[in-house]
């Protein structure tokens, strides 16, 4: 298994913001990764999602609230809650856990 920041390299590299590095039948984790400035469009999960925020500086939007975050910060978002980070300052990247494994698109998003 890679750690946190190849699978980050790999991340921008595949153009997509988000990787996915682990499944087994009771989670899913991979490696989000926000460039400063950058529009977080995530849409709420229906799995329970945790994140690690490994580096980088933002603000996180969830249930009304707002806070700012930066690396070491442990977030925890239930499912089907709204959600994202913003103000983004610093290249973001995130460690992020779902359970039960996230649900994928018919297109494998």
């Amino acid at each position: 298994m890679d750690d946190v920041e190849t699978i980050a390299t790999r991340a921008r590299e595949s153009g997509h913001p988000y990787l996915e590095f682990l499944r087994v039948p009771t989670l899913s984790s991979g490696v989000y990764v926000l460039p400063a400035g950058a529009v977080d469009r995530q849409t709420p999960h229906r799995e329970d999602e945790v994140y690690y925020v490994v580096r980088g500086r933002a603000h996180f939007a969830q249930s009304g609230s707002d806070r700012p975050v930066t690396g070491g910060d442990v977030l925890f978002v239930p499912g089907g809650e709204p959600h994202h980070f913003h103000s983004i300052a610093e290249e973001l990247v995130l460690l992020v856990v779902f359970a039960p494994p996230e649900t994928r698109s018919a297109s494998g998003d």
